[in-house]
């Protein structure tokens, strides 16, 4: 059996027994498990010795038989393990949590500030153009604007008097996102693997919910590159691995060729530099600083992307200027963007940055 080193737990309302609140710590606790349902409920043992959030009406063999009629636990060869409501009820916490900030900082919804014809109304007026569709037509504003330029006394409705209500057009997006899970994402006690896979989680649910024919598709990247499922995401561990960028951004752009859809982009959550290359069956590796190679050759597939169209928005969770000044020169050169992002706030940038992303606008003829 593993052995487990617990820190201070520290949450902001401890849970007061009952089923519901102790779904809530058993969902949170799986993010850093990577969906292992034994030592989640071995975890939530110890808490609940320490700090009594069962009674005796309720206790923890209640809970688990609880999870287990509900859907949310089976057993497969003797051991427990999660179910598909179970990874779904941690893609919509992960969602709540990360839209639940994003709502309260009132970022809005970022609408872009050219305008036309299209799906959500906005607060823009145009005189009417020949080609604008009669659906666009603000008639109670034209028939103001009639009885002002022409009086109430013989009623006269002209072209010159029809206002139109522009709308925002919201485009289908295919996103590809990529996620680094070489070994610096848990390096230095510090655990970004972890909000990282949320967000993927969050995103996932988001475009399912909400935006159901956007495309999504993630990547991972280590020494390779690999594509993995929404379903995967609950089990997602970091690897002994280097960061082999390149093979990343070659598979997203391979998996974006083949999507039908106008807009494309690539999110791209990583803590560290390029480090890693394979050529001819071989891994090329160097960890000690910027490798001119290794740098060299993502340069020019992050050129490529531009070419085909498809900008890559990176988030560095990385503090080191020299770092730092890489992702600079790699947005330069795709015409992208790039965010120096906390753990806490990752979720809501890339968030905020795909609703932004996805919509555009376009004006009538």
């Amino acid at each position: 059996m593993r052995g487990f080193q617990f820190s201070k737990f520290l949450p902001n309302k401890l849970p007061r027994g009952g089923f519901d609140e102790l779904l809530k710590l058993f969902t949170e606790l799986l993010n850093y498990t990577a969906g292992d349902a034994g030592e989640t409920l071995a975890w939530m043992n110890e808490l609940d010795k320490q700090y009594k959030f069962t009674n005796n009406e309720y206790g923890m063999g209640d809970f688990i038989d609880d999870l287990k009629d509900k859907g949310y636990l089976k057993e497969e060869n003797g051991e427990v393990k999660i179910t598909a409501k179970t990874e779904q009820t941690i893609r919509k916490s992960a969602l709540e949590e990360i839209f639940g900030k994003l709502k309260k900082a009132g970022k809005g919804n970022h609408n872009s500030n050219i305008s036309g014809i299209g799906e959500e109304k906005n607060a823009d007026r145009r005189e009417y153009s020949f080609g604008d569709s009669l659906d666009q037509i603000d008639m109670t504003a034209s028939i103001q604007n009639a009885q002002i330029n022409h009086g109430i006394g013989d009623f006269t409705l002209t072209d010159r008097d029809l206002e139109v209500e522009e709308k925002d057009y919201k485009t289908l997006t295919s996103t590809v996102l990529m996620i680094d899970i070489s070994h610096s994402m848990i390096l230095y006690g510090e655990d970004r693997i972890t909000p990282a896979k949320k967000t993927a989680m969050a995103l996932a649910e988001l475009i399912k919910t909400k935006y159901p024919k956007d495309t999504l598709d993630i990547v991972v990247f280590g020494n390779d590159a690999w594509p993995i499922t929404i379903k995967d995401l609950p089990y997602l561990q970091v690897g002994p691995y280097h960061t082999n960028t390149l093979a990343g951004l070659e598979l997203a752009t391979d998996l974006l060729r083949r999507r039908k859809t106008h807009n494309k982009q690539i999110f791209m959550i990583t803590d560290g530099k390029p480090t890693c290359l394979k050529e001819n069956g071989r891994y090329y590796k160097n960890s000690m600083g910027l490798d001119r190679k290794v740098i060299g050759k993502t340069l020019n597939m992050a050129a490529q992307c531009k070419r085909l169209n498809i900008p890559i928005t990176t988030f560095m969770i990385a503090q080191d200027p020299y770092l730092q000044q890489f992702v600079r020169q790699f947005t330069q050169v795709n015409g992208g963007r790039a965010f120096y992002s906390s753990l806490t706030g990752l979720g809501e940038y890339i968030f905020e940055d795909y609703i932004k992303n996805r919509r555009k606008t376009f004006r009538g003829n």
